[in-house]
């Protein structure tokens, strides 16, 4: 039986850090999606409802819906939002 190995030039990419910043938004975008969506079943006119109001009620769904961060998270690596390196100032 042959054995894989694996040399350098064969290795997958190098380790990228996902944003964070960029999956707590893409997390609250669509947790804002589903709190305007649960509006607009009951009939709300969205357009009428104060943002602060639609902010508040994603705050809560996405404390309830906890599945939304991995979503976010898979969604960030898929884009390819990952951290640029900070640049040192001379």
């Amino acid at each position: 039986m042959a054995k894989a190995d694996i040399s350098l030039h064969q290795a997958p990419e190098p380790f990228q850090p996902i944003s964070r910043s960029a999956i707590c938004i893409l997390a609250r975008l669509a947790a804002k999606r589903e709190a305007t969506e649960e509006l607009r079943a009951q009939g709300v006119r969205v357009s009428l409802v104060k943002p602060a109001e639609i902010a508040e009620k994603a705050q809560v769904y996405l404390e309830a819906h906890t599945e939304l961060w991995a979503e976010a998270r898979a969604r960030a690596q898929r884009l390819g939002l990952y951290e640029q390196p900070r640049r040192k100032s001379a």
